[in-house]
């Protein structure tokens, strides 16, 4: 009869290390090195503006709190040399977060360069810089490093890391819990021991990883720099140090959680002694893995924006219910395939367990999912949004295919005594199997042509070793032997003949043995199409949670939506003016050539966006008295709009100052401001200066 083949674990697993590697690659490549989650919104003076006279601060505006240092503000001049003071203020109020740095006085014309880098609340480094000029823009000699913050090699390890910390506690929680509330009598089978173990140890070594990357990766870049004792303090100061380091020693108690479950549980044989065991691991393990679920919440997302007390603990819910679900797949996937008598009890409390879990997914995930895009227009239209998108999408196709895999668990039927009895722990390739087989058959043929001789051989042996072997004999011979007898006796003369043959022939043969025994066991394993069907939609839904956790781990390190429609829309803001909440001003130097055909014009737009302005000009001479002219006038063009010249003739107010009223700015842009001066009849020249105006 026809019987439905199961794929070969090792084919499985190659193929499904080989789809998540490609997708987590694509994913991971297109993702920005250091996807900020705080971003810049303003700042005093703005990106470009020309001021006439030098400010005595500079201060930044950011979208949510951010971790400030000394260094974290510098501003340097057309040289490169540092002008300002390094002592940073904080001038955060309410909602609003600003931060500043003072000035040197004295600062001559030219352009200025503001580098600042910081750490959001939520754990990532952001970095930026923007020129002002004082007076008139300049040459500068200043040089910005091109690779982004959090990018390069570090922040491709710090990626992985993170990547590998979030599988390893997907592995961990969920596979005790599987064990735990699903399965107790796993605790015994060695493949899903080591699951565990081996995502205790993944999660532990990137834990350390990442607390070693984590100087370079919010500071220089540098791999070498992880290794410095100086940057690792500091690290330690922070939420995010102190939150690695509270997981460094939870993951100590996970390990002993690991130790009583596969040591002392499995050993318990008095049921009510056992009853209390499961009780008492059960409320440990939940609390151990509640704490390394929260040094998640309390370093990252949930710990800033809107509603933190709430977002905190709806965080840590979605992601025990990620881990139960998808450390619990796992865990079945495993023993589907190294323990095939797992029972169907087992298989259907998991799916219990699975629903649970999927309905706090999405609970708290559509909390998250608000809080984190805030309107329809981010979700399609930001990053996170989409990557939002596809993460449901991959949700709804996991939940299609678990709902095939309970269809295949009300049909699975209990597996034979046989078959718990034997669970293989670790099945060879089905080509050694087949090898195997064909070199047993061999080996009986060569055997059938020297029985004679092995069989004299063998009595010989057997009789010289053994003085009761002639007993055992005879009693086989009357049929008095009892059962265990005559193993013993079976043993004894397979002992024999593989003295006969040598013992490399023996051990040869004995890897031939097993590797039969192997093949026939997986033949009765995979002649079951209900458990194959399960094995097949479990495998599946695996390399689905595997890009999912891929997307995942991505959406934590991309800007989320709203913060990136409000920093649009400040960027927007800020762009409609020169100077923030001030009029342009800029100063105009000129020489006629002429006799007293020197001096400045200085020249203010108020409100300095689009619409209707004042324009005030005042001139002085080199000596800084006001300088009467016989005519000044000014015109706007906009180039990359092919706007203009729009021509302006001022009134005249007093000796030296000038005004026009509705000066209108059609459209922002940057746009070149021209003024033409005349000192005398014969003696005229332009000046002019570009300013971004709203």
């Amino acid at each position: 009869m026809p019987t439905t083949t199961a794929p070969r674990l090792g084919t499985a697993l190659v193929r499904l290390l080989l789809v998540a590697a490609t997708l987590l690659g694509t994913l991971l490549a297109a993702a920005a090195p250091a996807s900020a989650h705080a971003a810049l919104t303003g700042s005093d003076p703005q990106d470009g503006a020309v001021v006439a006279t030098a400010p005595q601060d500079v201060n930044l505006t950011f979208s949510e709190q951010v971790a400030m240092s000394d260094d974290s503000i510098r501003v340097l001049d057309p040289a490169g040399n540092r002008v300002d003071t390094s002592e940073i203020r904080d001038l955060c109020s309410g909602s609003i977060v600003r931060y500043g740095v003072g000035l040197r006085a004295g600062l001559p014309e030219g352009t200025y360069t503001v580098a600042w880098q910081t750490v959001s609340a939520d754990s990532h480094p952001i970095a930026g810089a923007f020129t002002f000029s004082i007076g008139a823009p300049s040459q500068t000699t200043v040089a910005l490093p091109d690779q982004e913050v959090g990018g390069g090699l570090v922040g491709a390890l710090y990626g992985i890391a993170r990547y590998l910390s979030y599988g390893g506690f997907v592995v961990l929680v969920g596979g005790g819990a599987f064990v735990l509330a699903c399965w107790p009598r796993g605790a015994s089978v060695q493949a899903l021991q080591r699951l565990v173990v081996r995502g205790w140890l993944t999660l532990t070594a990137a834990t350390l990883a990442m607390l070693l990357l984590r100087n370079p990766y919010t500071g220089s870049g540098e791999l070498a720099d992880a290794f410095d004792l100086g940057g690792l303090g500091s690290v330690l100061e922070t939420k995010t140090g102190a939150a690695l380091i509270s997981r460094l020693l939870l993951l100590g108690a996970a390990a002993l959680f690991i130790a009583v479950l596969f040591g002392t549980y499995t050993k318990r044989t008095d049921e009510k002694e056992k009853k209390d065991l499961t009780f008492g691991l059960a409320i440990g393990g939940t609390v151990v893995a509640a704490g390394i679920a929260g040094t998640w919440a309390l370093a990252e997302h949930a710990s800033t924006g809107i509603q933190p007390a709430i977002a905190m603990p709806v965080d840590l819910l979605h992601l025990l219910a990620v881990a139960s679900w998808l450390g619990g797949l796992t865990a079945l996937l495993v023993a589907l395939y190294r323990a095939p008598g797992i029972e169907r009890a087992a298989v259907e409390r998991f799916s219990k367990i699975a629903f649970g879990s999927v309905v706090v997914l999405a609970a708290t995930g559509l909390y998250q999912s608000w809080r984190q895009v805030g309107s329809w227009s981010a979700l399609t239209g930001t990053s996170y949004g989409r990557l939002l998108l596809a993460k449901i999408g991959l949700v709804a196709v996991l939940v299609g295919i678990a709902w095939v895999s309970r269809r295949w668990t009300q049909r699975l039927g209990d597996p034979t005594a046989s078959e718990q009895a034997e669970e293989p722990e670790e099945p060879e390739e089905a080509e050694e199997a087949e090898e195997a087989e064909e070199a047993e058959e061999a080996e009986e043929a060569e055997e059938a042509e020297e029985a004679p001789e092995a069989e004299d051989t063998t009595q010989t042996t057997a009789a010289e070793d053994d003085p009761g072997a002639d007993d055992r004999e005879r009693a086989a011979e009357n049929g008095t032997t009892e059962n265990g007898t005559a193993q013993e006796e079976a043993a004894q003369e397979e002992a024999a003949q593989e003295e006969a043959v040598g013992p490399e022939r023996a051990a040869q043969l004995a890897r031939q043995r097993a590797a039969v025994a192997t093949a026939r066991t997986k033949r009765d394993r995979d002649a079951d199409p209900e458990r194959t069907g399960l094995r097949r939609s479990v495998l599946t839904e695996a390399v689905v949670a595997v890009v999912l956790l891929a997307v995942t781990t991505v959406l934590t390190s991309t800007e989320p939506g709203r913060t990136e429609e409000e920093s649009g829309r400040s960027q927007s803001a800020s762009g409609s003016t020169a100077v923030p909440e001030r009029p342009v001003d800029i100063r105009l130097p000129f020489d006629t050539g002429g006799a007293a055909g020197k001096g400045t014009v200085r020249l203010s737009l108020d409100p300095g966006r689009t619409g209707a302005n004042v324009l005030h000009l005042f001139v002085d001479d080199p000596d800084g008295r006001p300088l009467d002219l016989p005519e000044i006038k000014v015109a706007f063009t906009l180039k990359a709009k092919d706007v203009g010249p729009l021509p302006v003739v001022p009134e005249r107010i007093q000796a030296g100052h000038w005004s026009a009223n509705g000066v209108q700015i059609p459209m922002a842009g940057d746009w070149q401001i021209q003024v033409t001066v005349r000192t005398s009849d014969i003696d005229q020249t332009t000046i002019d200066k570009n300013v971004k105006i709203g």
